[in-house]
C-alpha cells in the first residue's frame, strides 16, 4: 500500500465509525484549543505589560527621599534631610543622564462650575516635560518666567479636560485647586500609566513654585518630594543608578557603611520583573493546555486499542492476502495521526473564535500567532504518533492464523 491508499483507508475507517471518531477527536479538540488560546493569552499579556511599561518610560529613574517608605514620610514631614533642587542640578551634570528635575505632589480638591473631583497635583519645572516625554495636545507648558513668578497656571490631562470642560475649549478657563484659582494653559496628549499608578490623562500639573506657595506649603525648590531623571540612550541604567547614588551620598555627607537617606526606583527593573512574571504565567497557561492534550492522547490510545480488538479478523484477512506487518502498523498509525490533525484544526478554529470573542470586549486584545498555530498542529501530530504507536504495533504483531480464528 502506498501513502495515498493508507490515507484513504484511514478516512474510510473514520467514516464508518463517525460517532466514535467524533468523541475521540473531542479530547484533542479541547486540548489544542486550550493550548493555542492560553498561549495566545499569555503572549498578549506580555505585549500588554510591555506596552504599559513603555508608556512609563523604561529609561526613567526616580529618586525619592528616605531609604524606605517610612523614612520617606519622615522626610516629607521634615524629620530627615529631603532631596533638593541642588541635588537635581548636581544630577543634571552626570554624563549618564539626559537630565533631572525635582517635583512636589499632593492630593487636592478640584472644582470648576458644578464639577468637583479629588486629584493628585504635581508641582513641576518646565524641564520635567522633556524628561518625562510629556506632549501637549493643546496650548503650552509653563516657562521659567512662570516659575519665578509662581504663576497660577495649570496643565491638565485629557480626562480632566473632558470632565470639567466637556465639549468646550479648556484653554483660558479656570480650575480651583483647594479654592485657589488656576488658569488652564495646556492639555496633555495621550494616556498611559505613570510611576505613581496614575494615568497621564488624569494628571494636573502646576509650576513647582506655585504649588509651594499656594498648595503644599513646602519651600520649593529647596525641598522636593521626588526627582525624575532620564537615562542617556545607549548607556546602562545600572551605571546611571550608581552615579546617582554616589553623587547624592557625597552631597548628603553619608559616611561609608551608613544606609542611604534616599532610594532610586529603576523602571527597567520593574519591566524585567514584569516580563519574567508574564513569561512564567504564559508557560503555566501552556502547561495547563498541554495537560488537556495529554488526556486527549490517552483517550486516543484507548479507542485505538478497542479498534484493534474489533478489527482483528480484518487484520488477519489483510495479512492473508499479502499485507506485511509494516503496512498494518502504518494503517493504524495513520488513523491515529489523521484523527489528531483533524482535531487540531478544529481546535485552532475554536481558539480563533475564543480570541475574537475576548478581543471584542475591548478590554484585552488577543491574537493567535502563526508560530503558536504551527506548534500546536505539530504537537497534535506528535500526540497522534506517540499514543497511536503502541496500538498500531500491537496490531502489526498479530499472527494471521490467530486473527482469522478470532470471534
Amino acid at each position: 500500500m502506498n501513502f495515498i491508499q493508507i490515507l484513504v483507508e484511514s478516512f474510510r475507517s473514520m467514516a464508518a465509525n463517525r460517532l466514535r471518531t467524533a468523541l475521540t477527536m473531542l479530547g484533542i479538540v479541547i486540548g489544542i484549543a486550550s493550548v493555542v488560546l492560553l498561549l495566545a493569552i499569555g503572549d498578549s499579556m506580555q505585549r500588554f505589560i510591555g506596552k504599559e511599561l513603555q508608556a512609563l518610560g523604561t529609561n526613567m529613574l526616580y529618586v525619592f527621599p528616605g531609604g524606605d517608605r517610612t523614612t520617606e514620610r519622615r522626610a516629607r514631614a521634615g524629620a530627615i534631610q529631603s532631596i533638593t533642587m541642588s541635588d537635581a542640578e548636581a544630577l543634571n551634570r552626570l554624563p549618564s543622564l539626559v537630565g533631572a528635575a525635582p517635583a512636589l505632589q499632593g492630593s487636592f480638591k478640584l472644582t470648576s462650575g458644578n464639577e468637583t473631583a479629588n486629584s493628585t497635583v504635581h508641582g513641576v519645572t518646565p524641564a520635567m516635560f522633556k524628561i518625562r516625554n510629556w506632549k501637549l495636545d493643546q496650548g503650552d507648558s509653563f516657562s521659567e518666567a512662570d516659575m519665578r513668578a509662581s504663576a497660577r497656571m495649570v496643565v491638565i490631562g485629557q480626562k480632566v479636560a473632558d470632565q470639567f470642560f466637556y465639549r468646550t475649549d479648556p484653554l483660558g478657563r479656570t480650575i480651583r485647586i483647594e479654592n485657589v484659582a488656576f488658569t488652564v494653559i495646556g492639555v496633555l496628549a495621550g494616556e498611559g500609566k505613570q510611576i505613581d499608578g496614575g494615568n497621564i490623562a488624569d494628571m494636573v500639573l502646576v509650576p513647582g513654585t506655585a504649588a509651594s506657595a499656594h498648595l503644599i506649603r513646602t519651600p520649593f525648590p529647596q525641598n522636593a518630594h521626588y526627582i525624575a531623571a532620564q537615562g542617556k540612550p545607549g548607556l546602562s541604567l545600572d551605571e546611571a543608578v550608581e552615579d546617582i547614588k554616589e553623587t547624592l551620598r557625597v552631597r548628603h555627607r553619608i559616611r561609608p557603611g551608613d544606609p542611604d537617606d534616599f532610594r532610586v526606583e529603576n523602571i527597567a527593573s520593574f519591566a524585567e520583573t514584569a516580563n519574567k512574571i508574564s513569561a512564567g504565567v504564559a508557560l503555566l497557561l501552556g502547561l495547563i493546555g498541554a495537560i488537556s492534550l495529554l488526556v486527549g492522547g490517552i483517550g486516543i490510545m484507548n479507542i485505538m486499542l478497542v479498534s484493534v480488538t474489533e478489527r482483528t479478523r480484518e487484520i488477519g484477512i489483510r495479512m492473508a492476502i499479502g499485507a506485511r506487518p509494516g503496512h498494518i502498523l502504518m494503517q493504524f498509525l495513520a488513523e491515529s495521526v489523521v484523527i489528531c490533525i483533524a482535531g487540531g484544526l478544529v481546535g485552532v478554529a475554536i481558539a480563533a473564535l475564543g480570541a475574537a470573542a475576548i478581543t471584542s470586549t475591548g478590554q484585552f486584545d488577543v491574537f493567535l500567532s502563526l508560530q503558536g498555530v504551527v506548534v500546536a498542529c505539530g504537537f497534535s501530530t506528535a500526540v497522534g504518533m506517540f499514543f497511536g504507536f503502541y496500538p498500531a504495533r500491537r496490531a502489526s504483531r498479530l499472527l494471521p492464523v490467530d486473527c482469522l480464528r478470532y470471534e
